[in-house]
């Protein structure tokens, strides 16, 4: 969580080889009457919002959990009067119903959108009054989504601030292939991709240079594809510097965006329905998740997520398990490869880390999917061999070498030639392509991912060895 006021953000100065100088286009107006606090949510790279003017405070796509907007509200001394949705977002769940049930606050979203629960329409030309001097002003930027808006502070007649939702980001643009197939409004990724040219052109890069820039997501987000890990910008900063604010042909634009985009998570188009409708309230759906006794004897047609450290799990696990491990990127990953609607247990080394992961789950609405929830510590389950990395250097070609990365990712490089890439999201429909005559070894990135992908393998492949190259990947990236 970072509280941003923009009258006092830190300027870094460096000199283009044309001759200007960030400073001179990144230095915020100054705000008056205005603060903003900005809330991050490093597993989902999220950005959230609270603007307050006087005692009223506006929240801006907040997340699934609102205790912290309210704890912030009452640390400040202001009452939420009103939620903000910039579209129907796919890869988090919001807490903007629950918000309003709880508060009163007005939920505000585009028309476009359908939305299902309470909302006032907030569109291009529509006002929110904060106070005599203070506006926020909606326009419509569609791109990633054709329900898209973005929020413009205006104090004193002058605009200082924009928050561009999933349309701008600091070094990128919104995907546009995520609503073909879900949502009030569909459109194809060419109608979405020529969309966000016109909104960026026609709409925010006409604002002033001096404008700052808040977005939905930073680094790591799936909503985008090379999105920069500053957390906010300015329109002069982002026309000098985001490849996909510079000059060129619409027909240029899309085919540049359309390249190389991330996958899409199996979750995203449940996300945007049920955004759509609104979430039920964070706690009360928390607490109908089923804790289960310590090892509990599972079900051997459901799926289940360990959790645990890596080197736990292949010490000792449930059979046909998946390690996703608890980090980072855990609700990313369990929504990338189980199917919404698919029950699965869940499992973790202790009660405080169970309660995590379940607080993560419900990020991605994944919650009512838990089966059960449980602790193993189980010493005689399922194991798996340890990479040996002096056998693997001495004959390499005694191995079938398995990419998990995405292909983005190895179009950028491919660490060992001979290595068969099938991606994590499509590893459990890829299996048969996998040779079964060599001891298969598994290498990711940074060696997150193949701890599931090594376990997703050995759960396919029952009579191969499997081995996960784990974080010795890096001694190989160098």
């Amino acid at each position: 969580m970072k509280k941003l006021f923009l009258s006092i953000l830190a300027i870094g100065i460096f000199t283009l080889a044309h001759g200007f100088q960030f400073e001179q286009l990144i230095k915020p107006a100054e705000l008056k009457e205005v603060s903003i606090m900005q809330f991050e949510d490093d597993g989902l790279a999220h950005f959230s919002y609270a603007i307050q003017v006087g005692k009223e405070m506006i929240l801006v796509d907040p997340g699934r959990n609102p205790q912290q907007y309210y704890d912030h509200a009452d640390a400040n001394g202001a009452k939420i009067v009103g939620v903000i949705e910039t579209h129907p977002h796919a890869d988090f769940v919001s807490s903007h119903l629950e918000i309003h049930n709880t508060t009163g606050a007005t939920v505000y979203i585009s028309k476009l959108a359908g939305a299902d629960y309470p909302h006032k329409a907030f569109d291009e030309g529509d006002i929110i009054k904060l106070s005599k001097n203070v506006r926020l002003k909606a326009i419509n930027t569609p791109g990633h989504s054709p329900d898209g808006i973005s929020i413009i502070v205006e104090e004193n007649g002058k605009d200082v601030a924009v928050f561009t939702g999933d349309t701008l980001f600091i070094g990128d643009v919104g995907r546009p292939d995520l609503r073909e197939s879900v949502g009030n409004i569909m459109a194809t990724r060419i109608e979405l991709a020529k969309m966000m040219y016109a909104s960026t052109r026609e709409k925010l890069m006409l604002l002033d240079d001096d404008v700052a820039v808040y977005p939905a997501h930073g680094a790591g987000s799936l909503c985008g594809k090379a999105i920069s890990d500053a957390p906010s910008s300015t329109i002069g900063m982002e026309k000098l510097t985001n490849y996909a604010l510079q000059d060129m042909t619409e027909d240029a634009f899309v085919e540049l965006l359309l390249q190389d985009q991330p996958f899409i998570p199996k979750y995203f188009p449940y996300n945007v329905e049920l955004n759509k409708s609104g979430a039920p309230q964070y706690q009360a759906s928390k607490d109908e998740v089923a804790r289960l006794g310590k090892n509990k004897t599972t079900d051997r047609e459901v799926v289940v997520i360990d959790g645990r450290n890596q080197g736990e799990f292949k010490k000792s696990h449930i059979e046909g398990a998946v390690n996703i491990m608890n980090g980072a990127k855990f609700e990313t990953w369990l929504g990338s490869l189980i199917p919404p609607g698919s029950d699965y247990y869940l499992v973790a080394e202790s009660k405080e880390s169970l309660e995590e992961l379940i607080s993560k789950t419900t990020k991605i609405g994944y919650e009512p999917f838990i089966k059960g929830a449980f602790v193993y510590d189980e010493k005689d389950g399922e194991s798996m061999d340890i990479f040996d990395q002096a056998a693997f250097d001495f004959n390499r070609d005694a191995f079938t070498i398995i990419d998990i990365r995405n292909s983005g990712e190895v179009a950028k490089g491919k660490v060992f030639e001979n290595a068969i890439n099938i991606p994590l999201p499509e590893l459990m429909d890829r299996l048969d392509e996998i040779p079964t005559d060599k001891p298969v070894v598994v290498h990711c990135g940074t060696g997150y991912r193949s701890a599931a992908g090594s376990s997703i393998i050995q759960n396919g492949l029952k009579n191969v060895k499997v081995l996960d190259m784990s974080a010795a990947i890096k001694d190989y990236n160098k």
